[in-house]
């Protein structure tokens, strides 16, 4: 089955999922972040086909989310590591892995511990408000339209939705 691509879709998570949106690229991102960065060793880690992992590692190079080094000259073996936008993904990764923890974990515990090197805390990932600190949570957003909103795949209703609702706020 192929899958619909949503690389010209008018929305920003529509586009963002056409790059990782699939089930494996997070876990892969996931391993690059904690430094499981040679195939063979993502094999092992995931349990991933040989050829599904690498058709995406090179969808994700393609995209600018990984990068690919030589680490060995005979035979020619590469690892891969985050670039600036996979490292950008992290704390998604970490809030999407808060959530399970909060709704899918294993029976036997928790698989990964973080700690903030800042404060040096175990934490639990959360989104908050840019511009107060606040934690964000579905009751506490409030969308509004925005320049790049249009009635075209990926915001058509919404679109419409929104400007309905923005003209009705004051700035």
């Amino acid at each position: 089955m192929e899958r619909t691509s949503f690389a010209k879709m008018r929305c920003s998570l529509a586009r963002g999922l056409e790059l990782v949106g699939d089930w494996w690229s997070p876990l892969i991102l996931r391993d690059l972040y904690l430094d499981v960065g040679r195939f063979d060793e993502l094999i092992e880690d995931l349990g991933i086909s040989r050829n599904l992992l690498t058709r995406r590692l090179k969808a994700l190079t393609e995209s600018g989310v990984i990068e690919r080094l030589a680490y060995q000259e005979r035979p020619r073996r590469y690892e891969y590591r985050l670039t600036e936008a996979g490292r950008d993904l992290v704390p998604a990764i970490l809030a999407l892995t808060a959530w399970g923890e909060r709704w899918a974990r294993p029976k036997e515990g928790s698989p990964i511990l973080f700690v903030h090197t800042t404060c040096g805390h175990r934490f639990q990932a959360r989104v908050s408000c840019s511009a107060c600190g606040e934690p964000i949570t579905a009751d506490t957003v409030m969308p509004q339209g925005g320049p790049g909103g249009a009635a075209l795949p990926g915001t058509k209703v919404v679109a419409q939705r929104l400007k309905r609702a923005s003209s009705s706020i004051r700035e």
